[in-house]
């Protein structure tokens, strides 16, 4: 059996003085934008969870841009935070697709805070023009920002979050509910350890949990057993050469991950020219997945569908549209797509690799003894769908939104990040950065500044745009 430890990251408060009573710190000390103002003056204004618990930390789950941003915002106004991370470092999510490009350029991916922080020390800012790769958004902005003091001593490496539930309740106990802290099971190298805190951010994302190639989101065991010829999300062409090379590879979805696939796939085709490339996705023409090219006000991904436009015109990609795969097995040694084309059911054959683009899904498992407020289709947080569906909003800015629509009726707990979105693929980093600030700020006690918008990104920020449509943007 496993030895559990109770771990309640007993610390200095934010005042560098041990905590002895229910204030994270002295009446000397008050701050009006910090987690030191007084009672009288701040937490009134708050609802009764800042009251509670306020000599744990806040727990932050994930070490990517947001949690990172969440804990470089909490550090600024000086209410202890700890940092949960199940990788061995820093983003390790983003490290998957390293290779890949953002389309969003540097100016958007620095949050506020955490620039205020890194600029107090020899840190170089990047240009803000420039189209970082994952890399080094990982290299030239999380990693300086993790090794700063006041981030690095609160982030726990290889501490895998299993579960998080109320101390001495389960979901159904609600007398009293908000005054008990939360209890986080972590799994680490240590052993099994209860963490204690009085709020969480959840941060974790909803990478490595994708949906299937089936168009109607259902996993079947026969794509699961094909698992040895499949790929979710955006492979590294380059170190992959000979999987692919000379090979029939298919590429499932309409979004700018599949398009960012076979951009690179026809790179290898170009070397190698027996590649045979098919593009399969669900919408009604395949000019619908070019978006606004030259319109766009985010220029790198306008010129994807340039490219994806240039390269289908060419021939050098076979397109299935609008195509809905049903069911994706293996024959011969080689994979099988049988969906529905034309109003006809059929099957392509001899592929030999499967690239599915085809979006991520949350996982809330982790909080199953906690009450979550989702939406039932996007899988977002509730309040947040009418902002984000994509059902409602094929085209439109992205409304600002901060702690009143991210909060859950389980006081005290957010979901934040591409996770807070669901399935709805149109989150930004910026939006993320947006969130934990204002989130950060309730949580300090700063009610109004919880309440402003400091929300700032390009007018097609994150809506779908079709090209038929002749305005010059989205909007």
């Amino acid at each position: 059996m496993k030895e559990i430890k109770l771990f309640t990251s007993s610390q200095s408060s934010c005042c560098g003085e041990e905590v002895t009573n229910n204030s994270c710190c002295t009446s000397e000390t008050v701050n009006e934008t910090s987690c030191c103002s007084s009672p009288e003056t701040k937490v009134v204004e708050a609802s009764s969870q800042i009251q509670y618990n306020l000599d744990l930390p806040v727990a932050i789950i994930g070490a990517g841009p947001v949690g990172l941003a969440a804990a470089a915002n909490l550090a600024l106004q000086k209410v202890p935070f700890i940092v949960l991370e199940s990788g061995q470092n820093v983003a390790h999510n983003i490290r998957k697709w390293q290779h890949v490009h953002l389309f969003s350029p540097w100016q958007y991916n620095i949050d506020k805070v955490a620039r205020k922080l890194l600029e107090k020390t020899d840190w170089k800012s990047p240009q803000d023009d420039i189209l970082p790769t994952g890399k080094e958004l990982i290299e030239q902005y999380l990693e300086p920002l993790s090794e700063l003091p006041v981030l690095k001593k609160s982030i726990q490496y290889n501490s895998k979050v299993v579960s998080i539930s109320r101390k001495e309740n389960d979901k159904m106990k609600t007398i009293n509910r908000e005054k008990q802290p939360f209890e986080i099971y972590v799994e680490s190298n240590r052993g099994l350890e209860i963490v204690e805190a009085r709020a969480i951010i959840d941060a974790t994302g909803t990478w490595g949990n994708p949906n299937p190639a089936t168009s109607n989101g259902v996993w079947l065991s026969s794509e699961k057993e094909c698992q040895e010829h499949i790929e979710y999300g955006i492979p590294n062409i380059i170190q992959n050469t000979t999987r692919y090379a000379n090979k029939t590879i298919a590429v499932i979805g309409g979004g700018h991950s599949a398009i960012n696939t076979l951009l690179e796939l026809a790179d290898l085709q170009n070397k190698y020219p027996r590649t045979k490339l098919i593009w399969i996705l669900r919408k009604k023409h395949v000019s619908d997945a070019f978006g606004g090219e030259e319109k766009d006000a985010l220029e790198a991904r306008g010129a994807l569908g340039t490219k994806i436009h240039s390269l289908v015109n060419a021939g050098k990609v076979e397109v299935y549209t609008p195509f809905y795969t049903m069911q994706v097995k293996s024959m011969d040694g080689q994979l099988e797509l049988m969906g529905r084309y034309n109003d006809k059911v059929i099957s392509i054959t001899d592929i030999n690799e499967l690239i599915v683009n085809a979006g991520n899904r949350p996982d809330f498992s982790i909080e199953q003894e906690l009450r979550l407020s989702i939406d039932p289709a996007t899988e977002s947080v509730e309040a947040l769908a009418p902002l984000i569906d994509p059902n409602l909003h094929s085209c439109g800015t992205v409304r600002p939104h901060g702690e009143a629509i991210l909060r859950q009726p389980e006081q005290g707990l957010y979901i934040v990040g591409m996770k807070s979105y669901g399935r709805a693929p149109t989150f930004l980093m910026a939006t993320g950065y947006e969130q934990v600030r204002s989130i950060t700020a309730y949580l300090a006690g700063d009610v109004e500044a919880s309440k402003r918008v400091e929300l700032d990104l390009p007018e097609t920020g994150v809506c779908s745009i079709n090209l038929n449509n002749n305005e010059s943007s989205c909007c």
